[in-house]
């Protein structure tokens, strides 16, 4: 019924209650099984979302991504060895299959090609499988989407960097796909024989996540 409450508070007061709703609802890392929260008119701003209910952080020095699978060289990155490495930056959209959509972000990381390029995927992958340090989320791409220019490995957003609640230090940005295609706390990433169906997947969500209009 709160929930409710304030839905009918931003209907009335427009985009300054709304944005004010997503400021008060921002720093719950939610995890939203009624799908309320998808509900409220929290205007042009990100909704929290994760589906184990609260996520550990990593930090600078503790954070790890591996590389693996069907490659020649599998790797383990650092923050600090991302951040050396050539950034590209994008001002794209944010839309989450639910409806809501955040116009314009600005996003910097390492193109996911690149990563992609130093482990040399062999002849037998076909696709690319995300991890999440959560312990639970995954998610999945076709290598040919996964090799798109506008798939990175973001490190910034916003202006700053990829906040813990925004799926930090590291996470999947693909601007042509639904934000479930755009894991949070990355962990790894693992070249596979076929596509394999992630965490949504497998409650019904498309496995091409590919925005269509």
């Amino acid at each position: 019924m709160g929930l409710l409450a304030l839905g009918a508070a931003g209907v009335v007061g427009g985009s300054w209650v709304q944005n004010g709703l997503s400021r008060l609802l921002a720093p719950i890392e939610t995890r939203d099984p009624t799908g309320l929260v998808a509900l409220l008119p929290l205007g042009d701003a990100f909704r929290f979302y994760s589906v184990t209910g609260s996520v550990p952080r990593q930090t600078a020095a503790t954070y790890r991504l591996t590389v693996s699978g069907l490659v020649a060289r599998p790797a383990t990155y650092t923050l600090a060895d991302l951040q050396s490495m050539p950034q590209t930056t994008l001002v794209r959209d944010f839309q989450c299959v639910t409806g809501w959509r955040v116009l314009e972000v600005n996003w910097a990381g390492v193109t996911l090609s690149a990563l992609l390029d130093l482990a040399e995927p062999s002849a037998a992958a076909t696709a690319v499988r995300f991890r999440s340090f959560d312990g639970t989320y995954t998610e999945s791409m076709t290598l040919s989407q996964a090799r798109r220019s506008d798939v990175i490995v973001a490190l910034r957003m916003l202006g700053g960097p990829v906040t813990h609640d925004h799926g930090g230090p590291v996470r999947i940005y693909a601007a042509s796909m639904y934000g479930y295609k755009s894991t949070k706390w990355l962990s790894g990433i693992e070249l596979t024989q076929g596509e394999i169906p992630g965490y949504w997947e497998h409650r019904g969500y498309a496995l091409d996540g590919t925005i269509k209009d």
